[in-house]
């Protein structure tokens, strides 16, 4: 049994990368990194999962970059304070670095994913500003030391500012502690342990007026402080309803107009309309894709890449989260259970009409 079910493994693989390779209707269609060679480097999110089989073909020919999905975040890398688990990174940088791809390290500072003993002493009480600088310094320069030089960019700092209120600051942990200069003091750390670096502050619902510019007063301060921040990421967790064009357009423009690269760094279209809250799965949450849901994000995608073709002078780097409609974090977030098929590559790896819309261009 485990005989023939290794030769239909064998069999499958090569019939996938002769599907994907020589058929006559790829044949005709470019590849991502082909159709983008001009214009920027095409990313995707990875776990160690995808590194293999039939998902890593699909990555190997379409993309000339990876993101660590969650194998570099803080939790996952740095679940004790005097153990770090490193192997996850580490295959994917190996993976990258065998077939001649970029790596965006992902992230660095975030409020969610990090340890509980990041922020509490032997007793459970809470560190002092001084403990916890120290810890983001030791935790910054042993992570991006170790991919030094195989890491081009960082995601330094992640989702700093809230939604709602007034205030630039989102009220976490690392701001209660420390204050708003965690920020700066993150970024400074990340520069000294390598210069080398691209250091981007990230965020999502960038293309919202208000909170694009709460994010743009952030990133002017920081500028204005000469603070090593060299570039914004727009996360595009984006649906088939929203952003408009309009939008889109006037945040790549607003946060260039500081001098900083823009890229856009978790890009997936929901066909779902776009919430940011967990919430229970209601009767009406079937999950099934319809004709219509498929029309309007093949339209969706094109527009996307429309308006990032047209800056593509500031636009340095376009990141998919997650591969192919096989599995997505969407899948679980907002509604746990609930299916969804935000990417470019179906259930089956194979090309959506959408794909098509993105590669076939003037």
């Amino acid at each position: 049994m485990k005989k023939s079910y290794g030769l239909w493994a064998s069999f499958s693989s090569i019939y996938f990368s002769a599907f994907l390779l020589s058929s006559g209707e790829l044949q005709a269609q470019k590849t991502l990194k082909e159709a983008y060679k001009s214009y920027f480097p095409i990313g995707v999110a990875v776990a160690p999962r995808n590194l293999t089989g039939p998902e890593a073909d699909l990555i190997i020919q379409q993309f000339s970059s990876v993101t660590p999905e969650n194998a570099m975040k803080m939790g996952p890398i740095h679940p004790e304070p005097d153990r770090y688990a490193w192997q996850d990174g580490d295959a994917i940088v190996a993976f990258a670095q065998k077939n001649g791809m970029k790596v965006r390290g992902h992230t660095l500072c975030w409020h969610n994913q990090t340890p509980k003993w990041f922020f509490t002493d032997n007793e459970g009480k809470q560190v002092t500003r001084e403990v916890l600088l120290s810890r983001l310094k030791q935790h910054i320069n042993d992570v991006v030391g170790r991919y030094k030089g195989k890491v081009y960019a960082w995601d330094v700092v992640n989702e700093a500012v809230p939604d709602t209120s007034t205030s630039i600051y989102r009220r976490s942990k690392f701001y209660e502690i420390i204050g708003e200069d965690y920020i700066e003091k993150a970024f400074e750390y990340a520069h000294a342990a390598d210069p080398n670096a691209k250091l981007f502050y990230n965020d999502y619902n960038t293309e919202s007026a208000s909170k694009r510019e709460k994010i743009f007063q952030l990133l002017k301060k920081l500028k204005e402080k000469n603070v090593p921040v060299h570039g914004v990421g727009l996360q595009g967790h984006w649906s088939i309803y929203e952003p408009t064009a309009a939008e889109i357009e006037e945040s790549i423009k607003k946060f260039a107009s500081l001098g900083l690269e823009v890229q856009i760094t978790e890009l997936d279209v929901s066909v779902h309309p776009k919430e940011h809250e967990r919430r229970e799965r209601k009767s009406s949450d079937t999950g099934v894709l319809t004709p219509e849901m498929t029309a309007k994000q093949t339209a969706q995608y094109k527009m996307l890449f429309d308006v990032f073709r047209k800056y593509k002078q500031t636009l340095t780097s376009v990141t998919f989260w997650n591969v192919s409609d096989k599995s997505s974090w969407l899948d679980n977030f907002p509604v746990p259970g609930r299916k969804d098929y935000p990417l470019l590559f179906d259930q089956n790896y194979a090309p959506k009409e959408a794909f098509k819309q993105v590669v076939n261009f003037d």
